[in-house]
């Protein structure tokens, strides 16, 4: 018996040990998932006054995007490296950023082309559409997108709706877009940075305008799409307009133009004299016969296409068509977030002596190494000289 004993003894010893053991390991387990937990920040609302003064907020940053214009996925790109993950759907309206550029985003992000295809700005709006993608957060361009009724139906549904401008006044609601974006998906400080890039390139700009108070402002006709349509589609007063004036030239179109953009006569063109001439352009004018600029043509197709638009009658006698003094765009680069390649070229084109050190090729490699999440191809744009 006193064998029996001295083995129940054993094993009661060796079972206390197991569970001094077990539960000293449970202890430190509770205690490390409890450090975790302390460290690991809580997801905080995201909350942003958008382009029509709604404020809106969500749970955290958004993870799926609803947006109406291609262009926003350029604006995205600026801010995160995979900017396509974030999309929910898109209207995949690839003439806005160019069929090269949309191709280079679907050879780095090949899931672009799978995403869920929606109305874009230009078209009509599709509640269902939106209903059934169920997005954090849908983007809109302001003026074009839905009602205020349905707004109100969308976000009882859960989806918030936000507003931004590219187009009627980027150069008052660009910035405040971009920063509505970056707040959106968590991505502050590298939108911030992007911003700040920006400025310092316009602020060279405006300070040498600023500086010399008796510059002369030369009258530019800028043709939008040129080529697309009976002449001449033009701005007026907004979008591409005003960055004509802000360079130091004096748009002719909002002579006569109130909105954004418009149509002008041959003879009203005529009748206002222009210095400069200016064509965007871009593969969307091509079936038509106008003028073609960007990465899938080359530098003699998009001069041969602008020696097009030039010989048309009644621009073909316009002073600086006679002097050479015309000068072609990529549609593209409008309306988008890197507006600085627009500007600086603008200010090169109208001003060549007092900006003969702006350099937007420059500009153009620094964005694509520093910013973008797929680099910008060129060439966008080209002197018909």
């Amino acid at each position: 018996m006193a064998g029996v004993h001295n083995y129940s003894n054993r094993d009661s010893k060796n079972f206390i040990a197991s569970f001094l053991f077990a539960f000293l390991l449970f202890v430190i387990i509770l205690i490390s998932n409890n450090a975790q937990a302390d460290t690991t920040p809580a997801q905080e609302p995201v909350s942003v006054t958008d382009i029509t003064g709604r404020e809106v907020t969500l749970p955290g940053p958004a993870k799926r995007i609803l947006i109406d214009d291609a262009r926003y996925i350029l604006a995205l790109s600026l801010m995160t490296d995979d900017p396509v993950s974030l999309i929910a759907a898109w209207p995949h309206d690839v003439h806005r950023i160019g069929d090269a550029t949309y191709e280079a985003y679907r050879k780095r992000f090949p899931d672009i082309a799978n995403k869920t295809r929606i109305a874009g700005s230009a078209e009509s709006l599709s509640i269902e559409q939106i209903l059934d993608v169920a997005p954090d957060v849908a983007i809109f361009r302001e003026g074009l997108g839905p009602t205020p009724d349905q707004v109100r139906q969308l976000e009882s549904a859960g989806i918030k709706v936000v507003f931004i401008d590219f187009f009627s006044q980027p150069l008052q609601n660009l910035e405040k877009s971009l920063a509505i974006l970056g707040k959106l998906i968590g991505a502050e400080e590298r939108t911030q940075a992007f911003i700040d890039f920006r400025n310092a390139h316009l602020k060279r700009i405006t300070d040498r305008i600023e500086a010399t108070p008796d510059l002369k402002r030369p009258r530019v006709f800028l043709e939008v799409h040129a080529g697309l349509t009976e002449c001449c589609n033009a701005p007026g007063k907004g979008n591409i307009g005003n960055y004509v004036d802000l360079v130091g030239g004096h748009n002719i179109a909002a002579d006569v133009l109130p909105s954004a953009i418009g149509r002008l006569g041959v003879e009203t063109i005529i009748d206002s004299d222009p210095e400069i001439y200016i064509a965007t352009g871009g593969p969307q004018t091509a079936k038509a016969g106008g003028f073609v600029i960007g990465p899938q043509f080359t530098t003699e197709e998009a001069r041969a296409s602008l020696a097009r638009m030039a010989a048309r009658p009644g621009i073909a006698s316009l002073e600086p068509v006679e002097r050479g003094e015309v000068h072609g765009l990529a549609h593209q680069l409008l309306n988008s977030p890197v507006d600085i390649l627009v500007t600086e070229r603008l200010a090169s084109w109208i001003h060549p002596e007092l900006f003969a050190d702006i350099d937007p090729d420059a500009t153009l490699t620094e964005l694509n190494d520093r910013f973008l999440a797929v680099p910008l191809a060129g060439s966008n744009w080209i002197d018909l000289r």
